[in-house]
């Protein structure tokens, strides 16, 4: 048995998961994001029942606050 065949052998299939291993993550990185922007966790509906729930009255303006906050962490 030639074992210098079959280390190549060995190398390219590590190789091989190895690559599809970092194109995997960075599609997986890529769709995952554009996923999130297109579909946010949260919203303001939501913000406003958490401040409403702690007992605030929050106004337009905090809700924009804590929305524009939680984009910037996003992008």
């Amino acid at each position: 048995m030639d074992w210098i065949a079959f280390l190549m052998d060995l190398l390219k299939v590590l190789g091989g998961f190895i690559a599809g291993a970092v194109v995997g993550f960075f599609l997986a990185r890529r769709y995952m994001k554009k996923y999130m922007k297109k579909n946010p966790p949260i919203n303001e509906q939501m913000i406003k029942g958490m401040m409403m729930q702690m007992g605030r009255k929050p106004s337009q303006k905090q809700i924009n606050q804590m929305m524009k906050s939680m984009t910037k962490y996003m992008d």
